[in-house]
């Protein structure tokens, strides 16, 4: 439902102007904390608006190429006072291939998290799927607050958060359980003493304040967006913030945006969906049981993965890869089916006396800490602030021991990665609606796959029925997660089509799975093209 409210849908210009009058009430009384951060958010656009982004050759740490540029632009720590402290956002930028009357103006890409770099977009320019929409956008991506170089969140030593071997029990004892307890104590303290009284500005609203501020530091009056996952869920916020700011936006793979669902609710479902995603992959895995011999049923599958995890407990991988790792590297199967053949061929190749695929595939990389470390806790910070979550332990117990009972293969490590929200520091906020809004929106466009367990599909129902004159594409019967721009020619042509030309169907359309992925074995790998980076 949508709320008519004055200081909806507004230039800069008009922000500007009704600021002045909030900040002076009638009845004499001090503005409110959202009547302050819309201030802020209007001041801020405007300062951004004057002195643009200065794109130059990007640092050798983003590492990338030099078609790609790369400039910084300042928003407001707080939105409530725009004059204190600013942070800046890194921002990289490809120009339209196109002619200039074939021109759009700057697409904005997020890819999620929280905690996701999006500074990797512009690359997509050369990408065939993307061709079309590079020919009249420039392509952006940008690093959110606390991310890469954007006034940088930590909330432990790096070298300590990559630490292996690891254990992953599917049915914890007491005495682990007060393990992690004490571990995700920790944690939220290490953020709060590391980021200090800047933590509580790290929410999902500041994210869709920000975007507002690079939409006109890129001099765009109205915003063009896709935002894949969590990138859903602030670009649903920032619709309801700015509706008049509104072009196009894709929402692929949605959150669900229920405040009801934001976040405790919301990692409960994501447990039980990566369930059947888990059984998708051990069912693909029989089918070919001739390539990988790890069983034909699913049952057999498991009981394959079982006998790795045995070992490993027993002595890890490697010293360096136990069951968490391997069950990082197995839930990246339940994200993208690219991985599966990947994935089943270093099961295969282990149980055959060979761990080095395994080892290749799970142990992690020291080179790459400051970033995983980095990426966990913005989406801790983020997610901790964004909503109250329970801060009785007997509360999570009861919750998730019923849930592991139908669900072992994920729900226990969600918990800990999300336990330290229970003991926050920083206060943390009433979930908003992005379904309250003033004024109309443009036609929206969301992307789902039908068994994503990422973004269960129900997220992408409920994100339709809160935005009016939205269009939701659905992938039938697969699974991977962030769809745009993908290996399915029907969704990429309704995007092409939305971004293109701003046609989109009627209500709602569908498209047939994507191809299943090839079943390869290692030996016929090595023989073939280099193997994709594995993350």
């Amino acid at each position: 439902m949508r709320a008519a409210a004055k200081y909806g849908a507004l230039t800069t210009l008009g922000s500007l102007v009704l600021s002045a009058l909030v900040a002076t009430p009638a009845d004499g009384a001090a503005p409110s904390l959202a009547a302050r951060e819309r201030q802020g958010v209007g001041l801020a656009a405007s300062r951004a608006a004057s002195a643009k982004i200065t794109f130059k050759a990007c640092p050798k740490v983003e590492m990338l190429p030099a078609s790609v540029t790369c400039g910084t632009v300042k928003v407001p720590l707080d939105y409530a006072d725009p004059g204190g402290r600013t942070i800046s956002l890194t921002v990289s930028h490809v120009l339209a291939s196109g002619k200039a009357e074939q021109r759009q103006g700057a697409l904005v890409f997020n890819p999620g998290g929280p905690g996701a770099s999006g500074m990797y977009f512009p690359m997509a320019a050369k990408s065939p799927e993307w061709k079309k929409i590079a020919v009249a956008y420039d392509l952006v991506g940008y690093a959110p607050r606390g991310v890469g170089r954007s006034a940088p969140l930590s909330c432990e030593n790096p070298a300590e958060y990559v630490k292996a071997p690891t254990r992953s029990p599917r049915h914890p004892s007491p005495a682990y359980k007060g393990e992690r307890i004490a571990e995700a104590k920790a944690y939220a303290q290490g953020c709060a003493e590391n980021a200090g009284p800047a933590l509580r500005h790290y929410t999902s609203l500041n994210n869709a304040r920000d975007l507002d501020v690079l939409r006109a530091a890129l001099g765009e009056k109205k915003l063009t967006f896709v935002g894949s996952s969590y990138g859903t869920y602030f670009g649903a916020l920032y619709a309801s913030l700015f509706p008049a700011h509104v072009r196009r936006m894709v929402f692929d793979s949605a959150v669900n945006p229920d405040p009801e669902q934001i976040w405790y609710r919301s990692n409960l479902d994501q447990s039980a969906a990566f369930e059947r995603r888990w059984a998708d992959f051990r069912t693909w895995v029989a089918k070919h049981d001739k390539t990988y011999h790890l069983g034909a049923t699913a049952e057999a599958v498991d009981e394959s993965y079982e006998k790795v995890r045995a070992a490993i407990t027993r002595e890890p991988a490697g010293g360096k890869v136990g069951p968490g790792q391997l069950q990082a590297a197995m839930l990246g199967a339940g994200y993208y089916d690219d991985y599966w053949a990947m994935r089943a061929s270093a099961l295969s190749a282990f149980l055959k006396g060979d761990p080095k695929p395994l080892i290749a595939q799970a142990a992690p990389r020291s080179e790459g800490a400051g970033e995983a470390e980095n990426g966990n806790a913005v989406y801790t910070a983020v997610e901790c602030n964004d909503a109250p979550w329970p801060t009785d332990w007997r509360v999570w117990d009861r919750d998730n021991t019923e849930l592991a009972e139908q669900a072992p293969f994920e729900t226990w490590d969600n918990v800990w990665m999300n336990l330290p929200c229970a003991f926050w520091p920083a206060p943390q906020q009433q979930p908003a609606d992005p379904g309250t809004y003033p004024g109309e929106l443009p036609p929206t466009l969301i992307l789902a796959a039908e068994r994503d367990a990422a973004t269960p599909y129900e997220g992408a129902l409920e994100l339709q029925r809160r935005l009016a004159g939205s269009v939701l594409i659905t992938e039938r019967d697969a699974g991977t997660h962030g769809i745009a721009g993908g290996s399915n020619a029907c969704v990429n042509t309704y995007l092409d089509d939305y971004l293109l030309t701003g046609r989109t169907p009627v209500r709602r359309a569908e498209c047939a799975p994507h191809a299943e992925p090839n079943p390869v074995s290692l030996d016929e790998r090595s023989a073939g093209p280099r193997l994709p980076p594995i993350v």
